[in-house]
């Protein structure tokens, strides 16, 4: 039973087919012949796709290996405009490495802002950072990867734009699961990753709003592709399964978020009931449809997984798998390391079904009752 979504979606079907059609053919997007323009006829229609599910230009698409590399793309071209860089202490590695990474040789250019015990940012604390010095970019998750908590993100934008500064969010987790309006929420950039909605893994974009004074800093140099953003042979298969993938959750959406949201729903209900002191990490009303990160105190998420093969679910984010601490997010919500070793994160999609609940909640009760048996725990 696949409910590990957050690590990578099956492939939409549409997907695997735009993807197959356009590794048959042959032709460089960048090549003046007609091989060439027929390759970039898929990149433009995958863009529009993309830009359609986003409710943007497809001018303002930017496409790249995934949302690692957009992320820290972003964060490149909004802290070379000068400032320092505001994100949380619950981003994603590929956000928080990356303004690591930069502002390194500068003291006091970074600021981490603390979360509550649901997993929110406090705006105060946000305010404050802004008031306190020059930043140039705030990089805000709309959607966590490990809990599903959602970011509300306008109030964010609005106190972040009145101090001059720009506004990212790393949205990989949201696109393709909510609706995303770019037309009506005003960020400067938005990274996402395609195989998190059933595209092909390999391929991301990143959303860069025309008009906002933002120099190119690419990360790769060479051809000038993509506007001069990101240089190299564009990726064509990859970008149209992105692209047909896009084009499919444009369709799906309404009918998936609500039906996923009941597949959640069931999961949470049954197993707070049928295992003994557990508990959903995570702001209840303001999680991602899919997502649930349960805390079985006195049973080991490895162990319990391990106790069940059949059941394909996480331990935290994919990213961080085989790192020898627990969760950084659910340690920045307040929770011990032995609570934080005890959550496990299932995370369900498009292809999920009824069965796939049941067959989890029966397992996944047996796995924690073993464990706590075999541990010895008094629960």
């Amino acid at each position: 039973m696949y409910l590990d979504y957050n690590a990578t979606a099956p492939m939409r079907p549409e997907a695997r087919e735009a993807v197959m059609e356009a590794m048959l053919a042959v032709g460089n997007a960048s090549s003046p012949h007609l091989p060439g323009h027929a390759a970039a006829a898929r990149v433009d229609k995958a863009r529009k796709q993309v830009a359609e599910l986003l409710g943007c230009s497809p001018g303002e698409i930017v496409f790249t290996s995934g949302a690692t590399e957009a992320n820290n793309l972003a964060l490149r071209a909004g802290y070379s405009t000068g400032g320092g860089v505001i994100t949380s202490v619950v981003e994603h590695p590929a956000v928080l490495e990356a303004a690591r990474e930069l502002t390194a040789d500068t003291p006091n250019a970074l600021t981490l802002l603390p979360v509550d015990a649901d997993g929110l940012v406090d705006l105060v604390d946000l305010h404050k950072a802004l008031a306190s010095s020059k930043v140039s970019i705030v990089s805000l998750m709309a959607a966590n990867n490990e809990t599903g908590v959602l970011t509300d993100l306008a109030p964010i934008v609005e106190a972040a734009h009145a101090a001059g500064a720009l506004v990212h969010t790393d949205a990989t987790q949201m696109v393709g699961r909510l609706p995303v309006d770019l037309a009506d929420l005003d960020v400067d950039l938005l990274s996402l990753s395609a195989h998190k909605f059933g595209g092909p893994q390999g391929v991301g974009a990143l959303f860069i709003r025309r008009g906002i004074d933002l120099p190119f800093r690419p990360l790769i140099v060479g051809g000038g592709q993509e506007r001069g953003w990101r240089g190299g042979t564009l990726n064509v298969s990859g970008i149209s399964g992105a692209g047909a993938a896009a084009a499919a959750v444009t369709c799906a959406l309404p009918v998936e978020q609500a039906r996923i949201t009941e597949l959640r729903d069931k999961l949470e209900v049954a197993l707070t009931q049928q295992t003994a002191s557990s508990y959903i990490n995570g702001a209840r009303d303001q999680r991602l449809p899919g997502v649930s990160s349960v805390t079985f105190p006195g049973a080991p998420a490895d162990a319990v997984l391990s106790a069940m093969p059949e059941v394909a679910a996480s331990d935290g984010s994919a990213c961080a798998s085989g790192a020898p601490t627990p969760s950084h997010v659910l340690l920045a919500m307040g929770r011990n390391r032995e609570e934080a070793d005890s959550a496990v994160r299932f995370s369900l999609g498009y292809a999920t079904t009824h069965r796939d609940i049941d067959v989890a909640i029966a397992s996944t009760v047996r796995a924690v009752a073993q464990v706590r048996q075999a541990l010895g725990s008094a629960i």
